[in-house]
C-alpha cells in the first residue's frame, strides 16, 4: 500500500501523523488489495474559522480500474481525518467484496 500524502494551507503538522495512523488502522486490513492511497489535507478558507478543515482520500484498489473518493469537512481536522477514514475504509470493504476478491461474507450467507 503506497500512501501519499499533501497539505494545502495551515494544516497543523501533527495532521499528518494522525492521517497516517487512522488510514493503517482503518486499512490494514484491505493492505494487499490498495494499490495507492492519496490524502489531501487543507484549510479551505484560511485563519477565518468555520468549517474548513478539509479530507479528501483517493484510493486506487489492485486490479480494479475502480477510484473510491471520499471527502469530509469540519471544525477540527483530525474530526475529519476520523470520519473520512471511517467512510473509505466501508468503501473500500464493500468494493473489495462487490469485486469478488474476498473480505468478509455477508451474514446472510453464513445462514
Amino acid at each position: 500500500m503506497r500512501l501519499t500524502i499533501r497539505t494545502r494551507g495551515q494544516v497543523p503538522a501533527q495532521a499528518i501523523q494522525v492521517a497516517r495512523q487512522r488510514l493503517y488502522f482503518a486499512l490494514g486490513r484491505f493492505a494487499g488489495r490498495v494499490g495507492s492511497l492519496t490524502v489531501r489535507l487543507s484549510d479551505v478558507n484560511g485563519p477565518r474559522g468555520g468549517r474548513d478543515q478539509r479530507c479528501a482520500i483517493a484510493v486506487r484498489l489492485t486490479g480494479l480500474k475502480r477510484l473510491i473518493v471520499v471527502e469530509e469537512l469540519d471544525v477540527d481536522v483530525a474530526a475529519a481525518i476520523a470520519r473520512a477514514a471511517d467512510r473509505v475504509a466501508r468503501a473500500v470493504g464493500r468494493g473489495v467484496q462487490l469485486s469478488g476478491h474476498g473480505g468478509r461474507a455477508p451474514l446472510r450467507a453464513l445462514e
